[in-house]
């Protein structure tokens, strides 16, 4: 592929021009970058729109087989879809359309209500697409866009890595011409080819292998030409040259059949209740996730073009097109790395190229349609393998596990998920356990026993089991949020402190890690500040900053543990509380370990183990 031309001169943002009240461009989102479009940018968008709607061909029809629905409907989600999801999101390069995530989720969640490819299954295919464009088009306006952050790399890495090993077990009976019974797993979809090896259709096969050896072949030696089309061109030759010679009845080579050229046809989904209340799991879990898939591809290439992505409307451009695919005879549409990373190579500068490439795709289908009656199923099996050995990130698979356990355990839960449950409930089961090993982690702040180093010139205070604390102050840093959710772990650590050393009453908390204290960590801070005052202790706070510390003096909580004990410097904090030592227990100490210490009882003259350096009392971070 030729490298991407250099951008066009005009600024990232262009001003939004005179006369354009703030609730049109609400509605004409488009209007933001129409300035950009200007005669060098329009032929720029005009060739990489030509350029995507020639590879949206052989990935729609693709797209559709693995989704179960009849090949013409993946063209259908390349071109309405599309041009809707380009001009209301926000992204410059973000292509929208039929994806293999999409489809293999269409496929396992309809596939149990009724057969692929029946009038019932495109009906249902359709419902499920306006209830996802619904929940899309609902969050945007909810201003929900943040919500896809919560679910992991490793979901989607693993979901797509099992949906390739559904997608290839789909197309073993075509690949091999073998009567494979619908709705087997993939563990069974194997044993059968194993027990069914001898009869192996050769005629078959062999288009099959040629097909998939030359698209190889053209991916590896050619990689600028589109592999995909010239496999299936490949491969229809050859399943022709062989009908021709033998006949269909000796080869029983089968063709996909000429697909509908022309615009594509209005459509009706299913409104009942009874529809609507089975696909509701399944609405939901491909929401999250044609979001979660549309959102990081437009977040990856907006930061190598220098563009803002508005991750609530890019929601709100994805259901609006998901809502006219259910009229326009699409199925579920959300953005394609694929196809985006082409458009933003190819040159694109503006949504427009998007748009040229929905539109362009009927010109190119009134073209080709016909021939889609010399495609063989075998060809299209061998281009399925090869989509489906693309869709497993090899790299990213191997950084999870070698890096960490619980995100191998996200990949390995989704992953298996894919293969043995519905697809629905894989997804739903990785992003629960994703969000619960995150609130597992942010539960559990780490609370971290701090003491000056006299080893250093300015005493700074480390974490090191080895040097002696004050027998009387216990000084700790908190890093994590004080919330709800882990006060019961603050609390039992410092309960297991105190039962180390229960002479240590007065607690200093350094507070810079803290960034949120809920009413519960409030209500904790105060009652632990109450227990050590009645026992004659303290709890002391250092440096909270100013947006934690807020909330708590709104709602009386600083009163109550009283503003002298929150301190904004560490050397003020420690000379305050050491000022309110038991001076009995100060006579016989031999720790020393505060520069205020050379003026408590029994210091003497050799008392003072500090130094001058002014931070030697407190460098608490």
């Amino acid at each position: 592929m030729s490298s991407r031309p250099a951008p066009a001169a005009l600024p990232a943002h262009r001003p939004k021009g005179p006369g354009l009240p703030p609730w049109l461009l609400i509605l004409l989102p488009f209007l933001r970058w129409w300035r950009r479009v200007t005669p060098h940018n329009l032929r720029l968008d005009l060739m990489a729109g030509l350029t995507g709607a020639v590879v949206v061909l052989p990935q729609g029809v693709a797209f559709a087989t693995i989704a179960g629905m009849p090949p013409e409907y993946g063209l259908y989600a390349g071109m309405v879809p599309a041009v809707i999801a380009a001009l209301w999101g926000s992204s410059w390069h973000l292509v929208s359309g039929p994806t293999t995530a999409a489809s293999i989720v269409v496929f396992s969640t309809l596939s149990v209500f009724a057969e692929p490819g029946s009038a019932d299954y495109v009906r249902l295919a359709l419902t499920l697409t306006l209830m996802v464009g619904i929940l899309e088009l609902a969050m945007g306006l909810a201003r929900l866009g943040t919500l896809v952050n919560f679910i992991s790399h490793s979901v989607v890495v693993g979901f797509t890595a099992g949906a390739a090993f559904l997608i290839a077990g789909n197309q073993v009976k075509n690949f091999f011409g073998l009567d494979i019974a619908r709705g087997l797993g993939l563990h069974e979809v194997v044993g059968t080819l194993l027990l069914n090896v001898e009869h192996l259709n050769p005629f078959v096969t062999g288009v099959g292998v040629a097909t998939l050896a030359l698209g190889l072949a053209v991916r590896y030696f050619f990689p600028k030409f589109p592999y995909m089309i010239a496999a299936m061109v490949g491969g229809s030759l050859i399943a022709y040259a062989l009908n021709q010679l033998l006949g269909v009845g000796t080869t029983g080579i089968r063709t996909v059949g000429a697909l509908p050229a022309g615009l594509p046809p209005l459509s009706r989904p299913d409104f009942s209740l009874e529809t609507i209340r089975q696909l509701a799991p399944a609405a939901l879990a491909v929401t999250l996730f044609a979001l979660t898939e549309a959102v990081s591809i437009a977040r990856s290439l907006a930061a190598r073009a220098h563009q803002h992505i508005d991750g609530n409307q890019e929601f709100i451009g994805q259901g609006l097109s998901n809502l006219a695919g259910a009229f326009f005879s699409g199925y579920v549409a959300t953005g394609s790395f694929n196809r985006s990373g082409l458009n933003f190579q190819a040159g694109a500068q503006t949504p427009l190229a998007a748009v040229a490439a929905g539109v362009l795709l009927v010109g190119v289908v009134v073209l080709v349609a016909p021939l889609a009656a010399y495609l063989p199923n075998a060809a299209m099996a061998a281009i399925l393998f090869l989509v489906a050995w693309g869709l497993i990130d090899f790299h990213a698979v191997r950084n999870i596990l070698r890096t960490s356990r619980s995100e191998t355990a996200v990949l390995a839960v989704t992953f298996f998920g894919t293969l043995f449950l519905q697809l629905e409930f894989a997804i739903m089961a990785g992003v629960l356990l994703s969000l619960g090993l995150y609130l597992n982690r942010t539960s559990r702040p780490k609370l971290i026993s701090r003491v000056p180093d006299p080893r250093t010139p300015g005493r700074d205070f480390v974490t090191d089991p080895s040097l002696p604390e004050c027998p009387q102050i216990k000084i700790a840093r908190l890093d994590g949020s004080l919330f709800f959710g882990a006060v019961n772990y603050v609390a039992e650590t410092l309960h297991r402190l105190e039962e180390a050393r229960p002479g240590q009453r007065h607690l200093i908390i350094s507070a810079t890690g803290i960034n949120f204290i809920d009413v519960a960590g409030a209500e904790f801070l105060v009652q632990e500040a109450t227990r050590r005052r009645a026992e004659g202790g303290g709890l002391y706070l250092i440096r909270l900053k100013p947006g934690v510390c807020e909330p708590l003096k709104r709602g009386g909580y600083v009163d109550v543990m009283g503003r002298e004990n929150l301190f904004t410097g560490k050397t003020e904090a420690i000379a305050s509380v050491v000022a309110r030592l038991d001076p009995q227990v100060c006579q016989t100490c031999t720790a020393r370990i505060f520069r205020e210490c050379a003026a408590k009882p029994g210091a003497g003259g050799g008392g003072d183990t500090g130094t001058d350096h002014p931070a030697a009392s407190g460098q608490v971070g």
